[in-house]
């Protein structure tokens, strides 16, 4: 593990950023247990020429944890599910950026 995976595994384990939460891979029913940071921004999103406030998840999974995630995989962060929209990988290669839908 290099500098950066010691610094998200530090971020994730504080009990003010990171959340525990339960994965598991669409199709299969094995859970992986681990913790990831959680931010919720709102975005505004276009229908038939109306702004909406729309709720989104964002997770920062680090890579070392889950070496793959896809769309359709869900994570279960308390009482919420969220459903795997797409993941990318951070410039550094150390972070998934998980974009959910409730």
């Amino acid at each position: 593990m290099g500098v950066f995976d010691d610094a998200l595994a530090v971020l994730a384990a504080d009990p003010n950023l990171g959340v525990e939460a339960t994965y598991r891979a669409a199709g299969t029913s094995a859970a992986v247990s681990l913790r990831v940071l959680r931010s919720s921004p709102d975005r505004v999103v276009d229908a038939f020429d109306t702004p909406l406030l729309r709720a989104t998840d964002v997770l920062t999974v680090s890579i070392a944890l889950l070496p793959a995630i896809e769309a359709g995989d869900t994570f279960t962060l308390g009482a919420d599910l969220l459903t795997v929209d797409s993941a990318e990988r951070d410039a550094a290669g150390v972070a998934w950026r998980v974009l959910c839908r409730r």
